[in-house]
């Protein structure tokens, strides 16, 4: 597709960080995209096992391999990927997932289409314990959005919401668009780093184009920071968010949509310190947080009156 055949055409960034057991998988993926050229650049967050070593055996030319000096977090590592990267389109990809071979030219065609600086695809999801993959999002919705604004991006973006939303999309972004308007992943967010770029692209100025193709192939893993929510990163969260609406000047309809992300994250965390109250059979914590944020119990799956059950032995009730 490159005319410059110096010039990729698009750059994948593995931040790693202990993944040797996956990593292969990931970059052996990027490397057999079709009808495009590509670099791999491996940034390894100072990994204690093989990861190093497995990126190095790797003699292709086209594989890059950054050491980061001190462990930084995904967001850092990623940065340092797209500062070194030199490819037209840039794409990052997690340590533990894979692409098909066809992705690459589909959404790069699709950037061309559109005029699009950013490009997302549908989703293939491999279930924790295996099996067939699950497409995340209806084909019918995404053919229907040929692309997604800023208001629509951050309404999907509430917490508990849905299973997904598009922020587990992983965009193709124009590089030269990226280093014009100085973006770049928030070092400080280990969670929902990606939302925050994906939203800055559309906030200024961007197009985000959709091919409803499923592209990408996310694998659930046990443990994975962006299934265990924690307060710190909820709390990081609205902090993110804060730093984007002071840079970004927002519309009515942004800002209505904002307001409900924000809603949504503080009433999250106040089901986690539910949640905690239920584990340490504290009554009396469990209220006075329900108290403070009734909207909070919604989030049970089961009745409320069995988690109560469950906190005091009630008289006369098996």
């Amino acid at each position: 597709m490159s005319i410059d055949s110096t010039i990729p055409d698009i750059s994948f960034i593995i931040a790693a960080y202990n993944a040797e057991e996956t990593l292969a998988r990931a970059i052996d993926s990027a490397l057999v995209q079709v009808g495009v050229t590509v670099e791999v650049i491996v940034v390894d967050d100072c990994s204690t096992d093989g990861t190093v070593a497995l990126a190095e055996s790797y003699r292709d030319p086209r594989v890059k391999l950054i050491r980061q000096p001190q462990n930084g977090g995904p967001g850092r590592a990623r940065n340092t990927g797209i500062a070194a990267a030199t490819g037209r389109f840039v794409a990052t990809l997690d340590a533990d997932d894979e692409i098909y071979p066809e992705r690459s030219l589909s959404m790069l065609q699709r950037a061309k289409t559109l005029d699009a600086q950013m490009v997302v695809d549908n989703v293939d999801v491999v279930p924790l314990e295996g099996g067939p993959a699950k497409t995340m999002f209806d084909r019918r919705h995404l053919e229907s959005k040929r692309e997604i604004t800023l208001a629509e991006f951050i309404d999907s973006n509430l917490i508990f919401k849905t299973t997904f939303n598009y922020g587990y999309m992983k965009p193709v972004f124009d590089r030269a668009f990226l280093v014009e308007h100085g973006l770049e992943f928030d070092e400080g967010l280990r969670i929902g780093e990606d939302y925050i770029l994906f939203a800055s692209v559309l906030a200024s100025g961007g197009r985000c184009a959709t091919d409803p193709n499923p592209g990408y192939v996310y694998h659930l893993m046990q443990g994975s920071i962006s299934r265990v929510l924690k307060h710190k990163h909820l709390d990081d969260m609205l902090e993110g968010d804060r730093r984007f609406i002071e840079r970004y000047p927002l519309g009515p309809a942004e800002m209505a949509a904002q307001r409900r992300r924000t809603h949504s994250i503080i009433e999250a965390r106040s089901f986690l310190t539910l949640v905690d109250e239920v584990k340490a059979k504290s009554l009396g914590g469990f209220l006075k947080t329900a108290m403070k944020a009734p909207g909070a119990l919604k989030h049970f799956r089961m009745p409320i009156a069995v988690r109560m059950r469950r906190l005091v032995k009630v008289p006369g009730v098996n």
